[in-house]
């Protein structure tokens, strides 16, 4: 090399080493990714907005034992809604719940509520719109039906017969495991969760696949309805809250709130409450 594109070359990188200087956040702000929030930028969070208003917003549908029960008088109980009360505590706020659907959940949460609960199943299609805490509980999907009929619906093929008659409640992830995997089955859409077992104690339908915890609170409930290997469902699933989607802060609060209520056995005796 020359001496003149020796001397333009240290000309150069004096001038771009004293640009740097002048622009200490440089590199920060060339390496930053669009749309991340750098280290120190204050991002608003729900945590804060649940602290301002005083009242932490509960969606919960109020038809899945031993989750969430609406009650005739107009207020929840069970599992979900006894912790929910217990976060709003932790938070120093009041919890408010908010009725919805199975159908309407996703929608509901997103417009009016801070967290979503109630033996909500995690989904990665729920997962696209939503943030999910840790999950507090195994389960999967497994049968229920009258006790006598017990061996002849041990597996999926056994139940995706025409001759089989298939209820399940609408909106959730029963009815999505339903419409996929029993096919050729005499599919009945019952729309109160409440209810729909006594259809299978009354001789109306024969099967009803949905989460292992709940067909043993159901059997329980519905003397003459067995549940069917609950401790092998048919797939693995697992319960727990939806949160703002994006919101770290808040997520790892509730998730802090849950491991501790979990550690220290709160959530353990709130269940046993309920299933025992």
């Amino acid at each position: 090399m020359n001496k003149k594109k020796v001397a333009a070359a240290s000309s150069a990188i004096a001038a771009l080493v004293a640009g740097l200087a002048g622009t200490p956040d440089a590199f920060a702000q060339s390496a930053a990714t669009p749309g991340v929030a750098t280290p120190g930028a204050s991002t608003p969070s729900r945590l804060d907005e649940v602290l301002s208003r005083g009242t932490l917003r509960v969606c919960t549908t109020g038809d899945y034992k031993p989750y969430s029960f609406y009650k005739q008088d107009g207020t929840f109980e069970g599992i979900d809604i006894d912790m929910a009360e217990s976060l709003a505590k932790s938070l120093g706020v009041k919890a408010e719940f908010v009725k919805t659907t199975w159908s309407n959940l996703m929608n509901d949460f997103l417009a009016k509520c801070d967290v979503a609960v109630g033996g909500v199943s995690t989904t990665l299609e729920r997962q696209k719109r939503a943030f999910f805490t840790e999950a507090y509980q195994v389960d999967g999907k497994t049968p229920i039906v009258r006790c006598d009929d017990v061996g002849k619906y041990q597996t999926v093929a056994q139940i995706d017969q025409p001759s089989t008659r298939v209820i399940v409640n609408p909106g959730g992830t029963n009815e999505r495991f339903a419409k996929q995997f029993f096919p050729r089955a005499n599919l009945t859409v019952y729309p109160d969760n409440v209810t729909i077992f006594k259809q299978i104690l009354a001789g109306k339908a024969d099967v009803m696949v949905t989460d292992a915890s709940e067909t043993l609170l159901q059997q329980k409930l519905n003397p003459g309805l067995c549940s069917v290997h609950p401790d092998k469902p048919f797939q693995y699933g697992e319960k727990a809250w939806m949160v703002p989607r994006g919101d770290v802060v808040f997520q790892q609060y509730v998730d802090q709130w849950l491991h501790l209520a979990r550690a220290s056995g709160e959530y353990q005796a709130i269940s046993d409450k309920w299933l025992k």
